[in-house]
């Protein structure tokens, strides 16, 4: 009996024992402040562009028919729009070739450029946060209106115009600063192929474009190679190794993750640029007499295209990502 009173009383303390409040892990208080940071974002994208997203959608599959008198209703056509985009469109398809084609092109020279000068801007130099300034100065002044008075500048319209020095082609001009002959000439004992000499000619040439382009993901490569630990590059000098093996072992490997964030990001940047020619094609689509269904066939299928651009180089990147393992 005494052990039954023993027993009823303990349950009864620890019924009267206030309950601890449980704690949120850590990685849970992280979360949450995600999903707080992010939830402005979310409102005003199920608020603000979802609607707009869903009206492109269904303009896309329809035309517009204009009611006298005022208003309109539309006609569903389902896949004609996208058809006259691709076969009636004389237009679209070179323009969308052409651009993909300067994506392309863009993304290795941006993220080359941008890692090249991120490494050179990590070494311990007198001016280093000067020379990080100067270097990210073009992605503030390419942004709103800036880019659009460079954009009208006279001095580029005189550079696309006026002739330089003649290399036998009919293309060259004073704002090309060498030509794939001079590369030739210069790589003539290094047994470098034609590709690749026109590859570096073209990104010489564009080198005002990629620099205003590569100041984002400049800061992005800066920031992977500081959180490097400095005691992992002592380890490798004290084993012998040589600058450019510790590149190609180390540095590389440990900041691959920010490669494949700055690829998404430059091909993503690509849509925001007034040098973007299949966006400038579509917004000339649409200004046009009942081109708004028109353009909403075309956009779409530029955004598709991408998108799948996107996940293939997603999925080859991933495939030679390293991924630094924590110890929990």
């Amino acid at each position: 009996m005494t052990n039954d009173v023993k027993l009823n009383a303990a349950v009864s303390a620890k019924k009267a024992a206030p309950k601890k409040r449980k704690i949120a892990s850590l990685d849970r208080r992280k979360a949450r402040a995600g999903w707080m940071f992010v939830l402005p974002f979310i409102i005003g994208f199920i608020l603000v562009y979802l609607p707009m997203v869903v009206d492109s959608i269904v303009m896309s599959f329809n035309k517009v028919h204009i009611i006298t008198g005022g208003g309109f209703y539309l006609e569903y056509v389902g896949l004609e729009n996208y058809m006259d985009a691709l076969f009636e469109d004389t237009g679209f398809v070179q323009t969308l070739v052409t651009g993909l084609g300067q994506m392309l092109f863009e993304i290795p020279a941006i993220l080359i450029f941008s890692l090249f000068m991120a490494v050179l801007l990590n070494q311990k130099m007198v001016g280093r946060a000067v020379f990080r300034a100067i270097f990210f100065i073009p992605v503030v002044l390419a942004t709103g209106i800036m880019e659009s008075i460079n954009a009208q500048n006279t001095l580029d319209t005189y550079m696309d115009s006026t002739n330089g020095i003649d290399d036998g082609s009919n293309q060259n001009t004073a704002a090309e600063i060498v030509s794939a002959v001079d590369l030739q000439v210069l790589f003539a004992n290094m047994k470098v192929g034609t590709e690749l000499v026109q590859y570096v000619a073209r990104a010489i040439n564009e080198i005002y474009d990629i620099v205003n382009r590569s100041g984002v993901q400049m800061l992005i490569f800066l920031a992977a190679l500081q959180s490097i630990s400095p005691a992992i590059y002592e380890s490798c000098r004290i084993d012998g190794a040589t600058s450019w093996e510790t590149f190609w072992k180390i540095t590389f490997p440990m900041i691959s993750p920010m490669i494949l964030v700055n690829g998404v990001y430059t091909i993503i940047d690509s849509f925001t640029t007034d040098s973007n020619a299949v966006m400038s094609y579509v917004g000339q689509v649409y200004n046009d007499a009942d081109g708004q269904t028109l353009s909403s066939a075309m956009a779409w299928m530029y955004f598709l295209i991408i998108m799948l651009i996107v996940a293939v180089i997603g999925g080859i990147f991933s495939a030679y990502v390293f991924y630094q393992k924590k110890d929990m």
